[in-house]
């Protein structure tokens, strides 16, 4: 005897063996053997043979008409044999009653399974949609099938045009398209970004990276809501200086200007004044959501997305010919010793009459120049007051560092500006550490450590930067925001609070909140600043800052990479000088990339190579390199020289990408906090992937935003 049964799920046919009690041992085709309760048997039968009757049952399943089936079914729940009868008539046997079962079970939109053998129509209506729903997924597969064809032809199909990034960036992963393109790549063996450039869904591999960047940080896109720029206090009196600023030819958030007032007494009075954006924002209003929720201006080669609305940046940007609302310090200077006499921080109208440009002045201004007192541009004298002092600044400096027990600060000679036009870019190099940097970079490291004294000795919270040593004194050095002041070791000054960026950065437009406070109300500023003593709201700017800055950061970097591939395709450049930085690690000497020479063996530091670029890949940021040959090796030097020169490279590792000398002195300082106890610069972190070096923070700690490679290149 045989058995039609059912197991976990599925249907079988098998012989009996034997039976004991309502069990039955089954041999089925296959030699397996089983125990069947009675119950899950379905059918008894003789003939045909068990493996004869599935066979049979399958094909004669298919030839049932369901439709035919469903208006013979009765209404209530029925026992498959009941149907049988009605559906075959009397003639019947057990192929037939195993092929309705089979046919029953496997239409569960006509027919629902009620329990072993029983079952029960749908309901008409219902039968009705769920068989358009079915329909309409047939159509959706014939449709996906084209497209999935289209794509691994090379074509893109018609409902991809305009939507091939945001399959890429935002995918609905249940949408034809999205399965469609996804079968087409595994098909082809490529990614989908790849197949989507290969068949013109996305412009250019440049467009998918700031497409994801975007995803990610601007899902509701870069524009901004209709603002109104409030009124200034009528009481804010104008400041009797003119002062200047010194900045990139295309900078438009021009933050800091200086001025220089002669005293009696071999005394002048420096001002450093910042742009007060924070003047016209409060605290909770809609302008303030809007920075707040972007944290900061975000820069990359050939554009920037502006932490404010332009109508803000307008309104307060230090631009020339007018008087623009600043926050100002100012410093009593002696001009003999270069020593600090008296600092006094104001609110106030500053006239800016000049917005210097490094550009144009930068080779006009040189040490040989100031120490001889040629040339003719403009505040060539008040230039001349504040480069003596600058110097002094940084010797100062350099002394609180030593006591911390680190080296002088060294800075690369060469930085890069890089510039885009459509899909051309030009990369120019720029002289690092000239006097028009120190001197920005000097008085905006001593107006921040100056505003973060401030804050602390009213008794007001800020956000500071420090920097320490943990564990031993001379062991690596932990970068870190807080919102108490602490000394930043690498900086060399007993703290440091971003304030000279309120346009730029939200940390800098919270303390400058901070600082108006201090000023306004003197001895009650802590019960009139809007942040107050551990405040968590403040706690949780500081986090979210630095998450967001960091990957803002990141960014910039792959840009940046991406850019000088670029580049090297753009010159079709084959072959590239490069000098071996540590291991296998180069340096390009025309463009500021740094690539990974897989088997490059062991070279001394600052080797010159030759090389091959075999490859680039702008989708992943990738470059293949090989070494052609040797071309020179460095000079042996000893001693402090070697030291220093030694130095000198590991810090050149840091992306020190910023603004100003400022941000140069700022970075290689921040750099040494993720030195090891040995000196060793922490990962070195570039490679062919186009990965920017940088120290413990990725972000490099950089005082002004990377400003240089971006902000002023954007057009």
């Amino acid at each position: 005897m045989n058995v039609f049964f059912e197991e976990s799920g599925s249907f079988k046919a098998g012989s009996v063996l034997s039976r004991q009690g309502d069990a039955f041992q089954v041999e089925l085709p296959g030699g397996r053997r089983a125990k069947v309760r009675a119950k899950d048997v379905l059918i008894e039968f003789e003939k045909p043979a068990a493996a004869e009757l599935m066979e049979q049952a399958d094909a004669a399943a298919q030839q049932i008409d369901l439709d035919f089936l469903w208006e013979c079914a009765p209404q209530e729940e029925f026992a498959f044999s009941t149907l049988a009868s009605e559906y075959f008539g009397e003639s019947y046997g057990p192929v037939e009653r195993a092929a309705l079962v089979l046919r029953l079970h496997g239409a569960p939109v006509y027919f629902r399974r009620k329990g072993r053998g029983q079952y029960q129509r749908a309901p008409e209506e219902q039968l009705k949609m769920a068989l358009a729903s079915l329909e309409r997924k047939r159509q959706q597969a014939l449709v996906q099938a084209q497209y999935e064809e289209e794509l691994k032809a090379g074509r893109l199909p018609e409902a991809f045009q305009g939507r091939a990034l945001s399959f890429l960036t935002r995918p609905d992963k249940n949408s034809i398209e999205y399965k469609a393109l996804e079968a087409a790549a595994a098909a082809r063996g490529i990614s989908m970004p790849r197949l989507m450039l290969e068949c013109g869904g996305i412009p250019s591999a440049r467009a998918l990276h700031e497409a994801r960047f975007l995803a990610e940080f601007f899902p509701h896109g870069t524009g901004f809501p209709p603002v109104i720029v409030n009124p200034l206090p009528d009481d804010l009196p104008e400041a009797l200086v003119q002062a200047f600023s010194i900045d990139d030819v295309t900078t438009t958030e021009i933050d800091d200007a200086f001025s220089v007032e002669h005293l009696a007494d071999s005394r002048v009075r420096i001002g450093v004044h910042i742009a007060a954006p924070a003047l016209g924002i409060s605290r909770g209003d809609p302008v303030d959501t809007i920075a707040r929720n972007r944290l900061s201006t975000v820069y990359m080669p050939g554009d920037k997305i502006t932490m404010l609305p332009d109508e803000f940046v307008d309104a307060f940007t230090l631009k020339e010919g007018g008087l623009r609302p600043a926050l100002s310090l100012y410093i009593i200077v002696n001009r003999e010793t270069q020593e600090i006499v008296a600092t006094e921080t104001r609110a106030e109208r500053v006239f800016v009459k000049h917005n210097l440009r490094h550009n144009t002045l930068d080779e006009h201004v040189t040490e040989e120049a100031l120490a001889a007192g040629t040339g003719d541009y403009p505040h060539k004298d008040d230039i001349a007051v504040l480069w003596p002092f600058a110097q002094a600044l940084f010797e100062k400096r350099q002394q609180m560092r030593a006591s911390y027990g680190l080296k002088r600060e060294v800075q690369r000679n060469t930085d890069y500006n890089f510039y885009v036009d459509g899909e051309r870019i030009t990369i120019t190099p720029r002289r690092r550490g000239s006097p028009l940097d120190l001197i920005v970079a000097e008085l905006a490291i001593l107006a921040n450590s100056t505003w973060g004294a401030f804050l602390h000795d009213h008794g007001v919270p800020g956000i500071y930067r420090s920097q320490r040593a943990f564990g031993a004194p001379t062991g690596p050095k932990r970068t870190r925001m807080q919102t108490t002041a602490a000394p930043h070791e690498g900086l060399g000054v007993a703290q440091y609070a971003w304030s000279t960026s309120p346009l730029r950065r939200y940390v800098d437009l919270v303390n400058q909140w901070q600082l108006l406070a201090c000023v306004q109300h003197g001895v009650t500023a802590k019960l009139a600043a809007p942040f107050k003593p551990k405040d968590a709201d403040l706690f949780a700017v500081v986090q979210g800052f630095d998450e967001t800055y960091t990957a803002y950061a990141d960014h910039q970097r792959r840009m940046e990479y991406f850019w000088c591939l670029r580049w090297l395709m753009q010159e079709n450049r084959r072959e590239v000088v490069a000098a071996v930085v540590k291991g296998d690690l180069v340096r390009l000497e025309e463009i500021p990339l740094l690539l990974h020479v897989p088997a490059l063996g062991v070279h001394a530091r600052g080797t010159r190579l030759l090389l091959e670029v075999m490859s680039i890949d702008e989708l992943t940021i990738e470059a293949s390199v090989r070494m052609l040959r040797v071309l020179d090796a460095p000079t042996v030097t000893s001693g402090a020289e070697a030291e220093a020169e030694e130095e000198s490279e590991d810090e050149e590792l840091i992306d020190a990408a910023d603004e100003s000398a400022e941000s140069e002195a700022e970075a290689l300082a921040e750099a040494e906090g993720a030195e090891g106890a040995e000196g060793e610069p922490a990962e070195a972190g570039s490679n062919a992937r186009g990965e920017a070096p940088g120290s413990e923070n990725p972000a490099d700690d950089a005082a002004d935003g990377s400003r240089h490679h971006a902000e002023e290149q954007s057009r």
